[in-house]
């Protein structure tokens, strides 16, 4: 079933059972004081509520939250889900990387649909890697099906988003991640566009050549957007930094893309922090940049 878009609709879910309480989950708050609600044309939010984090690993799982974000991710999924059978495309505001959980378990229960993530890192990590616990860590592997049972076969659904259904683009922590023994991504049927493979490509046709990789058996596919992609002397607002990525306008350019494609049928925007953007210049910048790619 295609869902067509109608009309953008904005949910917040300033989780951050999956990171800590750094302030990703002023992430919404900071978006809509910057202007992006009025700039989307939309006048109200749908909010769902966080849960209490606890800082202790799981003895089971070894990550943060297990039960909690399983709680969580149904909750989100509920939201979501009637936001796409009204026809409407939702905007899902974290919090933490560990949102696209709900949100493509929403999907998941509509039929087959893709995931297409941006992000500075791979989120691929084995529990018993991360340095952590966090499950923003090992989100792309937990959607994909790797991970403890209580996260990746919720409803019985495992997986949630097959690895050919996925593309991972602008990723630049595969040194980084191996030399902590994670999992390696390319390892995976997972389609890969790492940083360097952009720069030589370009962001236009890297970005056509990424959304080639989805099948058209697709119903469509979500973004998941982790803000880290962004160049780090431009979005510094963001708790685990790294050298290089993205600017604003290749991210403009690439929603624009995906948007345009008629086969996007939703996203979320995640793990801006805003304490770390006092005078708020970084969130009016990264608003002027996505509301560029939704509606331009």
């Amino acid at each position: 079933m295609k869902l067509p878009i109608r009309k953008f609709v904005v949910i917040e879910a300033p989780s951050i059972l999956g990171l800590k309480p750094t302030g990703v989950e002023n992430l919404p708050k900071s978006l809509k004081e910057a202007g992006f609600l009025k700039k989307l044309y939309v006048e109200k939010t749908h909010l769902v509520e966080s849960f209490q984090y606890n800082p202790k690993r799981d003895n089971a799982t070894h990550v943060l939250n297990p039960q909690e974000i399983r709680s969580y991710s149904l909750f989100l999924a509920k939201a979501v889900s009637a936001t796409l059978q009204g026809n409407q495309f939702p905007i899902v505001l974290g919090g933490d990387c560990s949102i696209v959980i709900g949100n493509v378990l929403a999907l998941r229960r509509l039929g087959r649909y893709g995931l297409f993530f941006i992000d500075g890192h791979a989120d691929f990590y084995q529990p018993e890697a991360s340095t952590t616990g966090q499950v923003a860590d090992m989100d792309l592997a937990i959607v994909s099906g790797r991970g403890p049972d209580i996260l990746t076969d919720i409803d019985g659904l495992k997986p949630l988003i097959p690895d050919n259904d996925i593309v991972l683009f602008g990723y630049r922590d595969a040194s980084e991640a191996a030399s902590y023994g994670s999992q390696d991504v390319r390892d995976s049927n997972i389609n890969t566009f790492d940083l360097p493979q952009i720069r030589n490509l370009g962001v236009t046709n890297a970005t056509l050549a990424a959304l080639d990789k989805l099948s058209n058996e697709l119903s469509g596919f979500w973004i998941h957007l982790d803000v880290d992609v962004l160049d780090d002397s431009i979005m510094p607002a963001v708790d685990y930094r790294m050298k290089g990525g993205l600017n604003f306008t290749e991210l403009g350019e690439i929603l624009k893309i995906l948007l345009k494609s008629g086969r996007a049928v939703g996203m979320d925007i995640t793990i801006f922090n805003p304490a770390l953007d006092k005078d708020g210049i970084i969130a009016q910048k990264l608003v002027s940049s996505l509301i560029d790619g939704l509606i331009s």
